[in-house]
């Protein structure tokens, strides 16, 4: 955790992969924490497991260990933003892994087919820091 400016403040771990370029790998800012888009390498080996249910589970282990240096959990999380290589073909798969993670309610959720590097998956989310609840 450091690097605030504006009212944001950048969120950092070695227990996720190290940034390829200029971004953070989370942003504190608004009540929530936003991350990068991570995707499935190991942050110790930078190893990419084989098949999109190992990178889903790999990529949502790097987005945990974000949240976590910030104190937060999967249930924290308000918002997902998946990018499939290959959307129809991996979607099932992928999903099995992603419910591994998330209990209900479940986070709002988009994914979308993308054109990824070398990857067949990427996720980045949004997570609500501890306040008051809003009204409801």
């Amino acid at each position: 955790m450091s690097g605030a400016s504006n009212g944001k403040r950048a969120v950092r771990t070695p227990d996720a992969p190290r940034p390829a370029g200029a971004y953070s790998q989370g942003v504190v800012a608004g009540g929530f924490l936003f991350t990068a888009g991570f995707g499935p390498q190991d942050p110790a080996t930078g190893i990419v497991p084989e098949g999109v249910g190992a990178q889903s589970a790999q990529v949502l282990r790097n987005v945990r260990a974000v949240l976590a240096a910030e104190g937060l959990t999967m249930r924290d999380v308000v918002k997902v933003t998946a990018h499939l290589q290959h959307l129809k073909r991996d979607f099932a798969e992928y999903d099995a892994a992603y419910r591994a993670f998330f209990e209900e309610p479940c986070p709002v959720r988009t994914t979308v087919g993308s054109d990824l590097m070398d990857i067949l998956v990427e996720i980045d989310v949004v997570a609500a820091l501890p306040g008051p609840d809003l009204p409801g």
